[in-house]
């Protein structure tokens, strides 16, 4: 009944070579990811891809860049050579290299961070790095440079955008979602800038006047505060955590949200899961930042089966949930639920017999 074929026709990004892979949630005791022919997991140990970190540097690069490219942030993609039109994400990698002092030769001690806010002097990449917490620096062969790899496909899965990595789409769907995506893309997909307070959006081709006069007449004794320090009382907030920005320290800026505001850099998170977010891509609906993941889900629902964006109007509810009538089934046989009982552990949906051998 489930096309296993259909895992193979999938364009060359999907990382179905990651067979294998160790589980690092299981750490052991799975034999290896294992792709499941329609869910997001490991067949072996039931958790989720991501668990298994199977993207590489280069398939995250050319998802962001596919994610930009049709957008005014085309700027940060560039196009490959002899790729047919295809752009990849030109991330800002920075090294730091620190002379080590001993008696001896010198040596030099290299951090590399796998991302850093572009447009920077690497003085204020710095300080935006220290900004954040420790365990969240993306510095290469760390945990920070895990955790953003494992953001990048929770907050910004490749079937959120591309309808060719889709199993859960029937036919005539497919319109739907171009549509979807091409709609956020011109209305919400944002991607945040980092400046000192009152700096934001300077410099830009279109300059932004009217955002500048914005942040300018906020505090309304400054004269024209556009390009000036911050005014000597502060009068900087962080939108979150609404507590003053210090003058010398960088800041996060959403073009979206127009210049008067600011976030604090650990303070740029999602609406709904409080989530820093991944890179700074942001989507703006109802005055907030939301990640990819919530902001979709905040327009149609999400299979709860499969993890795909529900293009169609007719599908299975219960407890809050939604599911693909075709991936209404027990997570343990496969057992399509659709009229029969069911119980619902957590989110793992389970026909009554495998629920019953589970709690034996």
């Amino acid at each position: 009944q489930h096309q296993c074929p259909v895992l193979f026709q999938m364009s060359v990004s999907q990382p179905q070579s990651g067979r294998g892979v160790p589980c690092l949630r299981c750490r052991g005791t799975c034999t290896g990811f294992e792709p499941h022919s329609w869910r997001k997991i490991c067949k072996s140990c039931k958790c989720s891809q991501e668990d298994h970190s199977l993207s590489s540097d280069m398939e995250d690069d050319r998802k962001i860049g596919r994610l930009l490219s049709d957008s005014k942030y085309a700027t940060l993609t560039a196009r490959v050579k002899g790729g047919d039109g295809i752009r990849i994400y030109k991330r800002n990698r920075m090294i730091i290299t620190n002379p080590i002092v001993s008696r001896k030769d010198p040596t030099f001690d290299t951090i590399t961070y796998e991302w850093a806010p572009p447009g920077l002097t690497q003085k204020l990449a710095m300080q935006y790095m220290e900004l954040i917490p420790k365990e969240m620096q993306p510095v290469a062969g760390t945990d920070g440079a895990y955790y953003r790899r494992r953001q990048l496909m929770r907050q910004l899965p490749l079937y959120d955008q591309d309808p060719s990595q889709c199993r859960g789409l029937a036919e005539g769907e497919l319109k739907l979602m171009e549509d979807f995506v091409k709609k956020y893309k011109a209305e919400a997909l944002g991607v945040g800038e980092v400046a000192l307070p009152g700096q934001g959006g300077s410099g830009k081709e279109e300059g932004k006047p009217q955002d500048k006069s914005i942040a300018a007449s906020k505090p309304p004794e400054s004269t024209n505060g556009a390009l000036e320090s911050v005014p000597a009382g502060g009068h900087y907030h962080c939108e979150t955590c609404k507590r003053a920005v210090p003058g010398d320290c960088p800041v996060v800026y959403a073009d979206r949200a127009g210049y008067s505001r600011q976030w604090h850099p650990a303070c740029f998170v999602c609406c709904r899961c409080s989530e820093p977010l991944v890179d700074l891509i942001y989507f703006w609906k109802s005055g907030a930042a939301w990640c990819g993941r919530h902001y979709c889900e905040s327009l149609r629902p999400r299979c709860a089966g499969c993890d795909e964006i529900i293009f169609s109007e007719d599908y299975e509810q219960a407890e809050g949930m939604a599911w693909h009538k075709k991936h209404f089934a027990c997570l343990e046989c496969e057992t399509l639920l659709t009229g029969k009982p069911f119980t619902l552990d957590n989110t793992s949906l389970l026909c009554t017999t495998c629920s019953k051998s589970k709690r034996l």
